[in-house]
């Protein structure tokens, strides 16, 4: 007869009912990769393209005022951060949801990246080019005879490079906050709620051309996850639509709260940075397509931006379906008159 000794059988069933335990409280989606906490909650992760700050304001929202809670969802929000990998992530499975940019998912869908767009908080790409008040730039046709720093391998700095003349323009990879405060000819890429803060704080006189004035732009803060979730789970995909809207809502409104949390979050955010750059988003969170909503994004708009990296060459034809990069589906439909 085999003889087991009652340590050995203890610690044995020990480690089983610690494994039912663990299954029980804890159940996962081997298809999703989503698991249920003990209270019901279902988790998933969403990750941000960049430290934290005021352009993923909506979401902390919604997480800090218990919008995700009530919706059934206990979110973990990941922070980003220079070449995040956020498209990637959300294709292999690593993450449940990104946080990203137009151009990038049709760039992410080239290399079959399955991709989709659900929500598009910012109806305005917040990309500019920042000029010296003094050197009388006002807009990009006097864009001429200045030293511009920018990306120059990105779409949008493509784009600009193909848009204007750039009379007398010299060229610079990167860009440096630094050196537009000592030198009134030099101009460089920026996000508006970002360096022209910075350059106001140190007595600078910062301009902000809005790249979107050249008609490219990209829905910016976009939230992004895998097409097969919203095949296999799109009432998940919808309440985290639907809570991430709300926060979005609260945030443009009331920021106070949630930019304390974010500061604790990243604290290289300080509070004045993060209401500046709330007050200088808010004008590009409106949605200006009659009946639209908060998250709006338009098939017209998708495709103008397919056509644009086209054109750029950052992308060859007939590589992306741009109606397969985007759904509306769990967005309030405009109402028809």
């Amino acid at each position: 007869m085999l003889l087991i000794s009652r340590k050995y059988f203890q610690t044995t069933l020990a480690g089983l009912l610690l494994a039912l335990v663990c299954l029980s409280g804890c159940k996962g989606d081997s298809q999703s990769g989503t698991t249920q906490t003990p209270d019901g909650l279902t988790k998933v992760t969403l990750m941000l393209n960049w430290f934290p700050e005021a352009e993923h304001g909506g979401f902390y929202a919604a997480l800090k005022h218990g919008y995700y809670k009530e919706a059934g969802l206990e979110v973990e929000i990941i922070p980003g951060g220079p070449g995040s990998p956020v498209q990637q992530k959300v294709a292999r499975g690593d993450v449940t949801f990104g946080v990203t940019n137009a151009d990038d998912v049709l760039l992410a869908r080239a290399q079959e990246a399955d991709v989709v767009a659900v929500m598009a908080p910012m109806q305005t790409s917040p990309r500019c080019i920042m000029v010296h008040k003094s050197s009388g730039i006002e807009n990009f046709d006097q864009l001429k005879n200045v030293t511009l720093a920018m990306s120059g391998g990105k779409a949008w700095a493509q784009f600009l490079k193909q848009t204007l003349p750039l009379d007398g323009v010299e060229l610079q990879e990167g860009a440096a906050v630094a050196k537009f405060l000592t030198d009134e000819n030099y101009a460089q890429q920026a996000y508006i709620f970002s360096e022209p803060f910075v350059a106001e704080q140190e007595g600078g006189d910062p301009v902000s051309l809005l790249v979107s004035e050249l008609s490219f732009n990209p829905y910016a803060s976009v939230l992004i996850t895998k097409q097969s979730l919203i095949d296999e789970q799109p009432e998940l995909v919808q309440k985290m639509v639907t809570a991430s809207i709300k926060g979005w809502e609260k945030y443009l409104a009331e920021p106070v709260e949630t930019n304390a949390y974010i500061h604790e979050q990243n604290e290289e955010m300080g509070l004045e940075i993060l209401a500046y750059g709330v007050e200088a988003m808010k004008p590009l969170c409106v949605v200006k397509e009659q009946g639209g909503s908060t998250g709006h994004m338009t098939a017209e708009r998708w495709k103008t931006l397919h056509q644009q990296l086209i054109d750029v060459k950052v992308i060859e034809p007939n590589t992306v379906d741009p109606m397969k990069a985007f759904t509306t589906s769990f967005l309030k439909q405009p109402a028809e008159n």
